[in-house]
């Protein structure tokens, strides 16, 4: 038998991998995570150190999926929750196929912006892949600054954006695509998160907070949901809000209900537009006293605590 032979197409492999997105606080990771996914997913407010736990976003595109791992600002910690939350990065850091590291190009490279990222990187497996954000605002002198530091400290690439307008996303996306590991995919395709949704309700109302409220009180409440009726119409939520304080709690309440029931419209409009249904939110206040230091309250709210022998250093 003559003639030529036929083959098959080749099939292309799939490519999947964990991306850890790492910084100082306020460097603009969580803008940047939610401007790669095309999702609100991880709460972003003014204020620094508003991500405390890690917030994993799922990209699906063609043949490459992205797990992005959103993970609490690289600072120095001050109690028991900050320890958790420089914890999480650092085990997410371990986890990663590639590095994200999101510098804020705003700020000047001083020592003490950098020497945690130094410490931080020493200790990544994977890949870096350098973010220089805020772009849209940074002063050049700054940038040459931070291209100086970086060049001298840094192995990888460079990308200049702004997340908060996608200046520069895409090209940072299709360099992290490319670096990922051969896999099959780890989630299925039409997934964005891995967290469950009461995770992004009870964030929801903490963005809210964050947004309302000012000095510490945002800094002392935990959100966590006590109910979650799916069945209905409109969904019911029950949720508590955890102050350290008994004058806390009168904070967040505030004169005759005004200031809970300005917290619930805002938390509810952006709770409807994330499940895209009707909800009935039941905010209650409840006192837990110094939750932020005390390692039985962390574990019950959700929280990794490190043991005291367990080093968090970076």
């Amino acid at each position: 038998m003559t003639g030529i032979e036929s083959s098959a197409p080749a099939v292309s492999a799939t490519r999947a991998g964990y991306v850890t997105l790492l910084g100082r606080p306020n460097a603009g990771k969580s803008t940047l995570l939610n401007q790669l996914l095309g999702e609100h997913l991880s709460i972003v407010t003014s204020k620094a150190q508003t991500t405390w736990q890690r917030v994993t976003g799922i990209l699906t595109v063609e043949s490459d999926q992205v797990i992005f791992l959103d993970t609490p600002g690289l600072l120095e910690a001050k109690d028991l929750l900050q320890r958790s939350m420089l914890g999480a990065a650092l085990q997410a850091l371990s986890e990663a196929d590639v590095v994200l590291l999101v510098i804020d190009a705003t700020r000047r490279p001083d020592s003490k912006e950098t020497e945690r990222i130094s410490r931080a990187i020493e200790e990544a497996r994977a890949p870096i892949v350098v973010a220089l954000n805020k772009m849209d605002e940074a002063p050049e002198d700054l940038v040459r600054d931070w291209e100086a530091w970086l060049s001298k400290h840094v192995t990888g690439d460079v990308h200049k954006i702004s997340a908060l307008h996608g200046d520069g996303a895409e090209n940072l996306l299709a360099d992290l695509r490319g670096r990922l590991p051969e896999s099959p995919f780890l989630y299925p395709e039409d997934e964005i998160a891995s967290d469950p949704v009461r995770f992004f309700v009870a964030e929801l109302v903490r963005e809210c907070i964050f947004d309302q409220y000012h000095h510490e009180i945002p800094y002392s409440v935990m959100c966590q949901v006590e109910e979650f009726r799916e069945g209905q119409d409109p969904i019911y939520i029950h949720m508590n809000l955890f102050v350290e304080r008994k004058s806390q709690k009168g904070i967040i309440i505030g004169n005759k209900g005004t200031a809970i029931r300005d917290l619930g419209t805002c938390a509810r409009t952006k709770i409807e537009h994330f499940l895209g249904a009707r909800v009935y939110l039941d905010l209650w206040v409840k006192p837990l006293r110094a939750w932020r230091k005390n390692r039985a309250h962390l574990k019950e709210l959700g929280f990794r605590v490190p043991e005291d022998n367990e080093s968090t250093s970076s």
